[in-house]
């Protein structure tokens, strides 16, 4: 039996293990910015309540983040286990972070992927998601970059 419920701090080990075996990028300990630990630490404390798992029985099989500003949502972090794709996992933890950012007044909800991610885009795609034309930038702000 699988559960929607929100992350918290005693999920910390498991959500870590999830996301370093679901995002590549989290093994690079070269890119201080991708810290799982410290990015978990981050969004609890800031203590919005948008911060999401999947539990079936004891096991963390997916997890879903996501912003608001009062203006756009975001959904970040979506990590499903590679045992748990493709049956519904994935579209339900979406579709509740989409119900509970509509919940606080959101009209729009973005995300982003990497490109070259064919698979995660036509997941999306199904969900209605389609592509912009924007150019996404970013830029680290150091002095909070662990180092």
């Amino acid at each position: 039996m699988s559960r929607i419920r929100r992350v918290d701090a005693s999920d910390t080990e498991a959500v870590v293990a999830l996301w370093r075996e679901v995002f590549p990028e989290y093994n690079d300990l070269t890119r201080p910015q991708r810290d799982p630990h410290a990015n978990i630490a981050r969004k609890l404390a800031f203590g919005d309540g948008l911060f999401w798992l999947v539990q079936i029985d004891t096991r963390i099989v997916a997890t879903a983040m996501a912003g608001y500003d009062g203006h756009r949502g975001w959904i970040y972090s979506v990590a499903v286990a590679p045992a748990h794709r493709r049956h519904g996992v994935g579209s339900k933890l979406v579709a509740y972070a989409e119900r509970a950012l509509a919940a606080k007044g959101c009209v729009k909800v973005n995300l982003q992927i990497m490109e070259g991610n064919e698979a995660v885009s036509a997941f999306y795609a199904s969900l209605g998601f389609s592509v912009e034309k924007r150019i996404s930038m970013g830029k680290r702000i150091s002095e909070n970059i662990p180092k």
